[in-house]
């Protein structure tokens, strides 16, 4: 499966750092999602790339903006991610069964047992507006997402 621009975002519940169920859904109406799946916690570029999401907060929520990380990591490990690198947005575990909300958005790479960087904007109506997928090992560009936010204000 992928989702493409212009579609409806598959929706999902996943467990956050804090053992909460967060659903997609539960943002529609509300506001906008930047979905960010990241390979590894850990990492060295998943954790670059979130600390940059981190030090750039207020720039998601002048678009009202909801940003959720998703890893197939264990909520455990998630939360001992998000506690070293002061993350305070939700950390979701796509652990079990393993994958399968990357494996909705197209991201999952079956042969590393992870997702691939995968970005999406989905605006406050569910509808996917901007997409990025990049490999394992590529970095995403933040200014890309940022831009994109901007064009649905």
């Amino acid at each position: 499966m992928s989702v493409d621009v212009g579609s409806a975002a598959p929706d999902f519940s996943l467990r956050s750092q804090h053992g909460e169920d967060i659903a997609l859904s539960s943002f529609r109406d509300s506001r906008n999602v930047v979905l960010v799946f990241i390979p590894f916690a850990f990492s060295g570029t998943c954790t670059s790339e979130l600390g940059e999401i981190r030090d750039h907060l207020d720039a998601f929520a002048a678009h009202d903006t909801q940003v959720l990380a998703v890893s197939c990591d264990h909520f455990f490990s998630n939360r001992a991610f998000s506690d070293s690198e002061g993350l305070t947005f939700p950390v979701l575990s796509d652990f079990w069964p393993h994958g399968e909300v990357s494996r909705a958005y197209g991201t999952f790479n079956a042969e590393a047992g992870a997702p691939n960087r995968g970005t999406y904007v989905i605006d406050s109506e569910g509808i996917v507006r901007w997409m990025v997928q990049v490999g394992i090992g590529e970095r995403r560009d933040l200014s890309d997402v940022l831009a994109a936010l901007a064009e649905l204000s």
